[in-house]
């Protein structure tokens, strides 16, 4: 794949970097990547995706904008209320970059159809708001042999880190937080409340995880940092990493798995 003219004006600030250069934005614009959630983590993380140049876009959500998701979910207008959020995240991708193949599902995902709504992504970004949905994403992906970045926060915190549990030696999210959260109940911040500039950093630290997936092997990021869960205190602020190790027996990833 060759980039046209106008394309390589556009994203010339990535490629006069080493680590993208032409190679690596051709293969961000051959990249696929599925967004489980459009709402606050996930509206700053398709912003710097489709910024990025990534070609495809799979946009997964069954909510509709509410006049209170405003304070956090920048790319929704008041004009959005009582939309639903798949189909105006789509719009709003058309309107910023019309080359990008923006494909918006109003359905929830669910172990059902997790798999067939996720195959032939690249990679798998999961902001959305419940531990049930979020482990029935990366089982599919670990099926499925796709990478998964996850985000998830609440108030003041968050949380990003890249998996890929169906590596041999590399965790998945249910390596992470186990069987016990098989469960739609969670806190959410309609609860205990979220700043919303911690969802911007939240949802920008999401997209470049997800981009150091979609580089790899073409151009590098650096590590792609499986099983590295950054923790963000933005009260602090700080930052640290921890390393999340393969569970033998998970039932996902694991070495007795069915």
């Amino acid at each position: 794949m060759n980039l046209p003219a106008h394309r390589l004006n556009r994203f010339a600030r990535h490629i006069v970097l080493p680590e993208v250069g032409g190679a690596g934005q051709v293969a961000l614009a051959g990249a696929h990547i599925a967004l489980i959630g459009c709402g606050g983590i996930g509206s700053p993380a398709l912003q710097y995706l489709a910024a990025a140049g990534v070609g495809g876009l799979t946009l997964i959500d069954d909510d509709v904008v509410e006049e209170s998701n405003l304070q956090r979910q920048t790319i929704f207008t008041p004009a959005d209320i009582g939309r639903g959020k798949a189909e105006a995240a789509a719009q709003w991708v058309a309107r910023f970059d019309g080359a990008i193949t923006v494909r918006a599902i109003a359905t929830r995902i669910t172990r059902d159809n997790a798999a067939d709504l996720l195959a032939g992504a690249t990679c798998v970004l999961d902001g959305c708001d419940n531990f049930a949905t979020r482990l029935a994403v990366s089982d599919a992906c670990v099926a499925l042999g796709l990478p998964l970045t996850s985000a998830a926060l609440g108030r003041f915190q968050g949380q990003v880190a890249n998996f890929a549990g169906h590596l041999p030696e590399e965790p998945c999210y249910r390596c992470f937080v186990g069987d016990a959260f098989d469960a739609e109940d969670c806190d959410s911040c309609a609860a205990d409340g979220v700043l919303g500039a911690v969802v911007g950093m939240v949802g920008s630290m999401a997209a470049m995880q997800a981009l150091r997936i979609a580089l790899a092997g073409r151009a590098t990021l650096g590590d792609p940092q499986w099983g590295k869960l950054q923790l963000l205190d933005a009260l602090a602020p700080s930052l640290r990493t921890l390393s999340i190790a393969k569970d033998p027996a998970c039932k996902a990833c694991g070495s007795t798995r069915s």
